[in-house]
């Protein structure tokens, strides 16, 4: 993985919108575990990564080190020959100063070299450590990312998981129709009404009929007065005692 891609990649995580990812989502409660899961895996591959760009770099300016302290040595040993060829020289010993002043030209290639190696890489250096440092930056916000998302986690299900049922009870509710004659409860209470009906018809009934018997024993006694009276004419009482 390129460092690009892994700062791109940590850039569009960290400006991710929590929120507006849970709206389109059908299911918020995977939708938050996926992006949690998600989040870790990313946050986990780019630590990788940037601790292998952190070592590259390091070894880079290990190297840069050396390159340096090569050329600081390489420069002191030309200055040590030269010196010693001046010495030599002074005492008469031409060949033995040329000698030197070669041993110098060589420590002082060797200088040039080394000094050419560490500028060449420093602009990479400065490079590589910029890089570093937007990536330390990308992980920390993706991590920051996380820690909100996890602490949110909980209080986002919860309050879908209300939405929810809030809404069944209101659907529940809606599909209720207590005035509905078709419902089942006005069946029971059509039921009932009848079976009302039906004790009334019988009391009235029963009532009906009893007048109906009262008044048979006012006509038998009726009856049985006006055949005591005509037994009485019969026998020959007076009116005057059938009246009495």
């Amino acid at each position: 993985m390129s460092k690009q891609s892994i700062f791109g990649r940590i850039a569009q995580l960290a400006k991710a919108n929590i929120h507006a990812l849970l709206d389109s989502a059908e299911d918020p409660e995977k939708m938050l575990d996926q992006m949690v899961r998600d989040y870790t895996s990313s946050i986990q591959e780019a630590e990788a990564a940037i601790a292998q760009t952190i070592g590259n770099l390091r070894l880079l300016e290990q190297d840069h080190a050396e390159d340096v302290a090569a050329a600081q040595d390489w420069g002191r040993k030309a200055l040590a020959a030269s010196a010693k060829a001046d010495e030599l020289r002074t005492a008469g010993n031409t060949a033995d100063a040329d000698k030197f002043d070669n041993l110098a030209k060589v420590a002082l290639g060797k200088q040039l070299q080394a000094e050419t190696e560490a500028k060449t890489v420093e602009p990479t250096i400065i490079n590589q450590n910029a890089i570093v440092d937007q990536l330390k930056s990308g992980l920390e916000a993706m991590k920051g990312k996380l820690d909100q998302l996890r602490s949110q986690r909980d209080q986002l299900i919860a309050r879908a998981k209300i939405a929810d049922a809030q809404a069944q009870v209101i659907d529940a509710v809606g599909s209720i129709d207590i005035m509905d004659p078709t419902s089942e409860l006005g069946r029971f209470e059509e039921k009932i009404r009848r079976e009302e009906a039906k004790v009334m018809g019988r009391q009235e009934l029963a009532a009906s009929t009893l007048d109906a018997q009262f008044e048979s024993l006012e006509n038998v006694g009726v009856e049985i007065e006006v055949e005591a009276r005509l037994a009485a004419l019969k026998s020959g009482a007076s009116q005057q005692a059938l009246g009495q």
